[in-house]
C-alpha cells in the first residue's frame, strides 16, 4: 500500500520544523546544550562502555576540567585542537571539553599514519593534538615525529611503550585530573555562533589525502533534533555506538539524537559480529546505527533461538537494500527501519519515515526540498544540458545525480553547504547556474532514481556504475542481488578495464564463510538467476578477507586497478564460461574460451 503524499509530507514538515528553530546568529552552541541536559538530568546514564557508566553531570564535569586544562595550557576561542583516540567515554569527554572553550574539534581517522595523518592535522590548522594512548603507534613515522603539540591520553586497555609515549609532551590527563570541575565561564567562548565550526570530520582519503568537513554547532544539534522528532527517541533510549566516533554517522546523528533525547549512549571500540547481541541485551539497546555491510555480517551468521530475543526498536542507517531489509525482519523481527542518505558534508537528505522497503527517502512534494535528480552520461561522465545549455532534472524512472539548492541566508539553518576547511576543494563540490543564473547547488557524486510516488531509491556512487555490452550495471544493484549466495560472508562488485573494448566488465570479489569453498557451477545458476547476462560478474575473486575502509564500506580502487591480473594478487581467480555455465578457474585457455585478452599492466 502506498502512504498517501500527505501524511509523508505531514512528518517531514515536524522535521522541518525542528530545524527552523536554529538561529545561525545566535550564541548557542553544543556547550550550552550540554550543561543545559546536565543540570536538568544529572545522575541519568549518560556514556557507557564495558563497567562504566558516567551520568550527565559527570561527563559535563569532566567536560569542564578539560576545558579549564586546555585553557590553561594556552587553547582559546576560535584555535582549533585535533583529537585522535578510539571509541571511548573520554572521547566525548575531550570533544565537549573544548567546545566549551570555543576551540574546534579535529576528529583524526584512527587509522590513518604518515603523509595522510600529517596532511589532516596540517589542514586542520591544530595548535594541538590530543592523542589517545592507544593511537599513539600511527605518530611513530617520519612525517609526524617532529610534531612538538602532541598531549596523550592514557589507556588501560592498549598500554603504549615508554618510547612511544614520549614522543607526545604530556601527559594532558593530569592536567585534567586538578582542573576545576565547575561550568567555565561562558565569557571564554562569547562570539561563538551557532554557525561556527564545532568539529571537522575527515573524508577517508581513500582516492586522495584527507578533506576535513565542517560541522557546525547549528548542524550538529540540528541533526539530533530533526532525528528525535523522526523516531519519537526520548530518555528511556539506548543508543549503540561502534562505527568510529571520528565518522560523521556515529560523531553526529547518532550523539546528536541521544544528547537531545536525554538517552544513554552505549559504546564499543569497534564493531564485533560476536558482541553485537550480547551488547544489544547487555545495555538493553533500542537504537542501532547501521551500514549495510554490518547488516550483511550479521545475517550470515547462523541462526540461534534467541535470535528475537531483543530490545531493538529501531535501526537507521544507509545501505539497507530490499534483500537485507527482508532477511533481516524475518530473522530478527519487525522493528522500524529509518533508512536514510545524506553525507557528512551535505545540505540535503533523505529519511525514509514510511517503512516502504528498499528506498532511501521520499520526497512527496518536490517544492518542498531543495534536493533535485539531475540527468548525467555515464559514458562521457558530463551532465546533460537542454537546448539553452542549463542541466536537466531527471523524470520517473530516469537515474541521475542528487544535488542540493544551497540556501545562504543568515536566518535560516537548512540547506547550508558548510564545506570544507579548503576553499578549492569547496568550489569542487559547487555546481553552479545549474537551472538560472547564480543559482548555486552542492554535487553529491551519487546516483539515485525515485518513481511515480516520489520514494527515491540509491543507485550508486559516479565511479562505481559502468557500462557493459551497451549496458549501465550499477554495482550496488548487482551485489545486493546475489548477496544472499549461499555460504557467501561478503562480496565486492566492481568494473575493471578490457584491453581493447569500451566500457568497463564487471568482476566479484567474494568472501566466503569459514568452512565454505566456492562452487563455481552454483555461483553462475545462482547469478543467472538474479541478474541479467549482462550483470553478471566476468571474473570472481575469492580474497582471504573483506577489503573494508575503517567505516564498514568496501573498498575498490585497489581491486579495480589490480583488475584480472592474477600476477597482480594471490587470490584464487576464477573467470565466466558461459558454455559450461559456471565459473572455471584461471587460465590462459578459459580467458581466451571467453572472449578476454590478457589483462593490461
Amino acid at each position: 500500500m502506498v502512504i498517501p503524499r500527505e501524511v509523508t509530507q505531514a512528518k517531514l514538515d515536524l522535521r522541518s520544523a525542528a530545524a527552523a528553530r536554529f538561529k545561525p546568529k545566535a550564541e548557542y552552541t553544543i556547550a550550552d546544550r550540554l550543561e543545559e541536559k546536565s543540570a536538568a538530568l544529572q545522575s541519568r546514564p549518560f556514556l557507557m562502555a564495558g563497567d562504566v557508566v558516567l551520568s550527565y553531570a559527570e561527563v559535563n564535569a569532566r567536560a569542564n576540567q578539560v576545558a579549564h586544562a586546555a585553557a590553561a595550557l594556552g587553547l582559546k576561542r576560535g584555535d582549533v585542537c585535533a583529537l585522535a583516540m578510539e571509541n571511548r567515554p573520554e572521547f566525548f569527554v575531550i570533544w565537549f571539553g573544548l567546545n566549551k572553550l570555543g576551540v574546534t574539534a579535529a576528529l583524526l581517522n584512527t587509522h590513518n599514519r604518515g603523509r595522510p595523518l600529517r596532511h589532516a592535522i596540517d589542514e586542520s590548522g591544530a595548535k594541538a593534538v590530543i592523542v589517545g594512548e592507544e593511537c599513539l603507534p600511527v605518530f611513530d613515522s617520519p612525517e609526524t615525529r617532529d610534531l612538538d603539540m602532541l598531549w596523550w591520553w592514557p589507556d588501560a586497555e592498549f598500554p603504549a611503550t615508554p618510547a612511544l609515549r614520549a614522543l607526545a609532551v604530556m601527559d594532558f590527563s593530569v592536567r585534567c585530573a586538578v582542573a576545576s570541575r565547575a561550568n567555565p565561564d561562558r565569557a571564554w567562548r562569547q562570539g561563538v555562533l551557532s554557525e561556527h565550526p564545532a568539529i571537522l570530520v575527515f573524508t577517508s582519503g581513500t582516492t586522495g589525502l584527507p578533506k576535513a568537513a565542517i560541522c557546525s554547532h547549528m548542524r550538529w544539534m540540528m541533526a539530533g533534533d530533526v532525528s528525535q522528532v523522526a523516531m519519537d527517541t526520548g530518555a528511556n533510549d539506548v543508543f549503540y555506538c561502534f562505527l568510529p566516533l571520528y565518522h560523521g554517522a556515529a560523531a553526529t546523528s547518532l550523539a546528536s539524537t541521544a544528547l537531545w533525547s536525554g538517552g544513554a549512549i552505549a559504546i564499543r571500540r569497534r564493531f564485533s559480529v560476536r558482541e553485537f547481541w550480547n551488547d544489544v541485551r547487555r545495555y538493553r539497546v533500542t537504537f542501532c546505527q547501521y551500514v549495510g555491510e554490518i547488516i550483511r555480517y550479521l545475517l550470515n551468521q547462523p541462526p540461534r533461538p534467541d535470535d528475537r530475543q531483543h530490545t531493538l526498536r529501531i535501526m537507521t542507517g544507509t545501505g539497507m537494500g530490499a534483500e537485507l531489509w527482508t532477511r533481516w525482519t524475518e530473522r530478527f523481527g519487525e522493528c522500524a527501519i529509518v533508512e536514510g542518505w545524506g553525507a557528512t558534508e551535505s545540505n540535503a537528505n533523505l529519511v525514509n519515515l514510511d517503512n516502504r522497503i528498499g528506498a532511501c527517502g521520499r520526497v512527496p512534494f518536490w517544492e518542498k526540498t531543495n534536493l533535485r535528480l539531475i540527468r548525467y552520461d555515464l559514458e562521457t561522465s558530463e551532465y546533460a544540458r537542454d537546448a539553452a545549455g542549463q542541466l536537466v532534472l531527471c523524470q520517473p524512472g530516469e537515474i541521475g545525480e542528487a544535488i542540493g539548492l544551497i540556501i545562504d541566508h543568515p536566518e535560516v539553518a537548512g540547506g547550508r553547504f558548510e564545506g570544507y576547511t579548503s576553499k578549492d576543494q569547496t568550489e569542487k563540490k559547487i555546481l553552479r547556474n545549474v537551472f538560472q543564473q547564480g543559482d548555486a547547488w552542492w554535487r553529491s557524486g551519487d546516483l539515485m532514481r525515485y518513481d511515480e510516488d516520489g520514494y527515491v531509491w540509491f543507485v550508486d556512487r559516479i565511479g562505481d556504475t559502468f557500462r557493459w555490452k551497451s549496458e549501465n550495471v550499477s554495482t550496488t544493484e548487482v551485489a545486493e542481488a546475489l548477496g544472499a549466495f549461499p555460504g557467501m560472508a561478503s562480496i565486492n562488485i566492481y568494473g575493471v578495464r578490457v584491453t581493447g573494448r569500451d566500457g568497463r566488465c564487471g568482476m566479484a570479489a567474494i568472501l566466503m564463510q569459514p568452512g565454505r569453498t566456492f562452487d563455481g557451477q552454483a555461483f553462475y545458476a545462482f547469478a543467472a538467476w538474479q541478474v541479467p547476462r549482462y550483470a553478471m560478474p566476468q571474473f570472481v575473486r575469492l580474497s582471504e578477507q573483506a577489503d573494508l575502509t575503517t567505516t564498514f564500506k568496501l573498498r575498490k580502487v585497489d581491486l579495480q586497478r589490480q583488475g584480472y591480473d592474477p600476477g597482480a594478487f594471490a587470490d584464487p581467480l576464477y573467470v565466466i564460461d558461459e558454455a559450461e555455465r559456471r565459473y572455471v578457474p584461471y587460465s590462459e585457455a578459459a580467458l581466451a574460451k571467453a572472449g578476454f585478452p590478457p589483462c593490461a599492466p
